[in-house]
């Protein structure tokens, strides 16, 4: 690929698209950034609000922190913390600048205003409306397909915002992405083009993985790899990627780098190639291709499953990193299809109970899973055509890969939500 094809300028665009910033979990931030966009149109106090929500923004709310909340959980409080404290312009960091005083009062506005929460019947699993209702006029905004892509807003029942299609825009359109092209981009890219992007996440994502090393946040997953082996490489990528987690999903209010719309599969994505270069003191130079190729994976395997489903994100993110990795130790197209292939033939069952400490935990199995997939091919092992959901051809596989999580767990994925909302009889 050179810099003159007309997919090389995509796969700029996909990068710059989708490794944004957010602050906290992003299906919070999106209720939050609902919330706010429904109350700056409402104009004036709102005395009731109404949240109706898909399945999967429920279950990837229910356990996690709201940052900047002091600690409060749930659907509730993002909302109520978007309207309060939010700053809709910033959408997915709409809640990264608020006072002590407004943070008091997120909790005087949850015991004073009525918030009402509906599970809304969506065939999109990323699905959510915001309704806020004055004495005199109600607000409605819906967000879907992309935690910030509001596709209508309407006042008083009249539209007075109307999005572009959730075909159009919920994603940017990776259907161009093949494991060959990314390796080929990666490798003759100008820096230039992807250097703030890819800086941008370093930064954001090393200090989060930092703070979750050195403070006590969830399960501590990241601590407890380090403290078992603190010398061994692998060990300390999984345990920076861990410890970002644990941070992000109890609540730290510093802002991630997120990838295919979660902050979880930009830092399992990311943080590893970083400490794996920084270890092995390699150029940045390589260090910038590596990432290419670790984003970019994730993106392509994310692709064909869609932002939120049953099938648990970070096994794309960790298969992605591993293959970031493979590149770093001089992995060709050959190495690293087959690390792709090996890692997720591994891992391809694991599954999304929502957002939590628990993803910590996953984010470590994932790496290993994706590691151990690169360790096969050096060791000139895979695992073949024909055996499970493997077949001929990495592009194969990630589209078995794509049917399995998106239409083959769709009932996976209703007894997971009725579990988690006591609705399972």
């Amino acid at each position: 690929m050179n810099q003159s094809d007309i997919n090389y300028q995509n796969y700029v665009n996909a990068l710059k698209n989708e490794l944004v910033p957010a602050m906290g979990c992003t299906e919070p931030i999106a209720i939050a950034y609902c919330a706010a966009t429904a109350f700056k149109n409402l104009g004036e106090n709102c005395d009731q609000v109404l949240i109706e929500a898909s399945g999967n923004i429920i279950k990837n709310v229910k356990s996690v922190t709201v940052p900047n909340t002091d600690g409060l959980k749930g659907i509730e409080a993002a909302a109520a913390a978007g309207i309060v404290a939010g700053d809709a312009d910033k959408k997915l960091e709409v809640i990264s600048q608020v006072t002590k005083e407004q943070k008091e009062n997120i909790h005087s506005f949850l015991k004073s205003i009525p918030i009402t929460v509906k599970p809304l019947d969506s065939v999109i699993p990323l699905d959510l409306i915001v309704t806020v209702h004055s004495e005199s006029h109600s607000v409605s905004v819906r967000i879907a397909g992309g935690h910030d892509h509001i596709l209508w807003i309407k006042k008083d029942g009249e539209l007075i915002f109307d999005g572009k299609t959730i075909s159009e825009s919920s994603t940017v359109d990776h259907s161009f992405m093949r494991v060959k092209d990314i390796i080929d981009f990666a490798n003759c890219a100008n820096l230039e083009d992807v250097k703030e992007t890819l800086d941008r996440q370093i930064s954001y994502n090393m200090a989060i993985a930092q703070k979750g090393i050195t403070e006590s946040y969830g399960a501590n997953i990241g601590k407890i790899l380090l403290e078992r082996d603190p010398d061994n490489l692998l060990n300390k990528a999984k345990a920076y990627a861990a410890a970002g987690s644990d941070a992000r999903m109890s609540g730290c209010e510093l802002p991630v780098i997120i990838n295919s719309g979660s902050g979880n599969q930009g830092m399992t994505a990311s943080i590893p190639v970083i400490v794996w270069a920084k270890e092995k003191n390699l150029s940045s130079d390589k260090l910038y291709r590596a990432l290419l190729i670790s984003n970019l994976i994730t993106m392509h395997l994310k692709y064909g499953i869609g932002k939120l489903s049953a099938y648990c994100g970070v096994v794309s993110a960790g298969v992605g990193a591993a293959c970031g990795i493979c590149y770093l130790e001089g992995g060709d197209l050959h190495a690293i299809s087959h690390t792709l292939v090996n890692g997720i033939a591994m891992i391809s069952g694991t599954v999304c109970d929502g957002a939590k400490p628990s993803c910590a935990a996953k984010i470590a199995s994932a790496l290993e899973a994706g590691y151990l997939g690169y360790e096969m091919y050096k060791n000139g092992q895979q695992f073949k055509d024909g055996e499970g959901i493997v077949t001929k051809g990495v592009e194969n596989t990630i589209r078995n890969i794509s049917l399995l999580a998106k239409e083959g767990m769709k009932e996976t994925d209703k007894e997971i939500i009725e579990i988690m909302t006591g609705n399972r009889c």
